[in-house]
């Protein structure tokens, strides 16, 4: 008798949800300020433009609520949320906590690898200083690989949450006259500090960055 049985298939991968891809498109929006803070998500009108029911699109609404990008409302519906000076603050203060944490920890380690992909992220963020766009996105790479690099998931989830309530802020500081100089200059402390492999000095030079940050936001 033939005992051989045939090998179980392998799961496929579900490929992403809709709701999670509505809700980047969402966050993107956002982000560039086609829905503006403060505005009312037209959910009817939404749905129709992607064409697709209003189930997923409560789905992604739920996401970017649970994100601080959206505020619910009950019987009037989402709006994209506005963040006042103290939301400000308090991110800001938060930032400086976790991020001049993870600095500290990365220097303390001190490991050539680690220190040379940071440096190569700065070496790109002084050639992007013309082309303030890019400088952002550099600037945000450049934090996050250090959160990466510190090793810690929860940190790392908590920032990335942050960073994106931060991204509301109508006008971020970076755009401000002679702050995208400043930033890179504080920049060069932190990654001296970095390569100096001295924790308390890497962390007090990643919160006078936020300090700096927080004066030039409105």
């Amino acid at each position: 008798m033939d005992t051989d049985t045939a090998a179980p298939t392998a799961p496929s991968l579900a490929p992403r949800a809709l709701y999670e891809e509505v809700a980047e498109l969402l966050r993107q929006r956002i982000f560039k300020r086609e829905l503006e803070p403060g505005s009312w998500i037209d959910e009817l009108k939404i749905a129709e433009a992607y064409g697709i029911s209003r189930t997923p699109l409560r789905e992604a609404l739920k996401v970017l609520a649970a994100e601080g990008l959206v505020t619910m409302k009950v019987r009037r519906g989402a709006y994209v949320t506005e963040v006042s000076e103290k939301d400000l603050r308090d991110v800001y203060h938060l930032l400086s906590l976790l991020e001049s944490d993870a600095a500290g920890e990365v220097a303390a380690q001190g490991l050539a690898a680690a220190l040379s992909e940071l440096g190569a992220l700065h070496d790109e963020l002084e050639a992007a200083v013309q082309d303030r766009d890019r400088f952002f996105a550099i600037n945000e790479r450049f934090h996050l690989r250090l959160l990466e690099l510190a090793d810690n998931r929860w940190r790392l989830q908590m920032v990335s949450d942050l960073r994106k309530v931060m991204k509301l802020n109508r006008h971020h500081s970076l755009f401000k006259a002679g702050r995208i100089e400043e930033s890179l200059a504080e920049h060069r402390a932190v990654m001296a500090a970095l390569r100096a492999r001295d924790g308390a000095l890497a962390m007090r030079r990643m919160r006078e960055h936020f300090a700096s940050g927080l004066e030039a936001a409105p």
